[in-house]
């Protein structure tokens, strides 16, 4: 019971943090997608007409919304983290009876909560320009969870490693942003030269978008048993990855 207490605790704290300033993670990214939809899918989507059998703008819709949850789990954990390290809020979790398990999964459940409201509201944009229906909606949510949960873990990662605000900026910045663009958001692989269709085969976040998209429209250039099991390898690896940091207190203890 104690330890359900703690996991509440870090994780409303979160929900919190990131609601009471809403104006700076919520409202950006409603107006950002309204400009994606705007621009790529009306302005430039009746030019370039249909993909695989769908209009243009029902094609985007998919990765663009999974393109929001990736990068809002990501930041909310890696910010946080880093901001209870650089205000020393971290000693009081290490000396207080808490399982490092508790702690990851309150940040990463911080993450994810967030991740996923961003993810809602960027939906109900995508409603307003697009006349989309979710093909299967459990596996969609499923998809879009797995997703958040991942990119979540890896904002923790980048935040015990991170010993200045400029070191939280380098992944999503360099990393995350051009796989992010680079996953099939806006095109399929079908469309690119044999040479670069493997190469993209290459980018984690090709399986992830195009698993999401399959159960929103039924289309995919990815194996979706391939792409959800490749995720949830990634998972359980970087969960290991930050339990043994946190147990050896790495970038926390010094």
């Amino acid at each position: 019971m104690n330890y359900y207490i703690a996991f509440l605790t870090i994780f409303f704290k979160e929900i919190r943090r990131f609601t009471r300033i809403w104006p700076q993670t919520l409202l950006p990214p409603a107006i950002t997608t309204s400009l994606y939809f705007l621009i790529f899918g009306q302005l430039i989507g009746q030019r370039v007409g249909s993909v695989n059998g769908q209009s243009y703008m029902d094609y985007i819709v998919p990765g663009i919304i999974l393109m929001s949850v990736i990068s809002h789990s990501y930041s909310n954990v890696v910010s946080s983290f880093y901001s209870t390290k650089f205000q020393r809020h971290i000693e009081e979790l290490l000396v207080a009876p808490v399982p490092n398990s508790v702690i990851l999964l309150g940040y990463v459940s911080g993450g994810i909560a967030r991740g996923l409201l961003v993810g809602s509201v960027v939906t109900g944009i995508a409603m307003m320009f697009s006349q989309f229906s979710v093909l299967n909606v459990g596996m969609a949510l499923w998809v879009a969870f797995l997703t958040s949960l991942l990119f979540a873990l890896a904002g923790f990662i980048n935040a015990v490693f991170a010993d200045s605000f400029d070191d939280i900026s380098i992944i999503p910045n360099f990393v995350l942003t051009p796989l992010s663009y680079l996953g099939g958001v806006f095109y399929s692989i079908a469309m690119l030269p044999e040479f670069w269709q493997k190469i993209a085969l290459a980018n984690p976040i090709l399986y992830m978008i195009n698993a999401f998209r399959f159960c929103i429209i039924g289309v995919s250039d990815i194996d979706i048993q391939l792409a959800i099991t490749m995720t949830i390898m990634f998972i359980v690896l970087l969960t290991l990855i930050a339990l043994a940091l946190l147990h050896k207190g790495v970038g926390i203890k010094n």
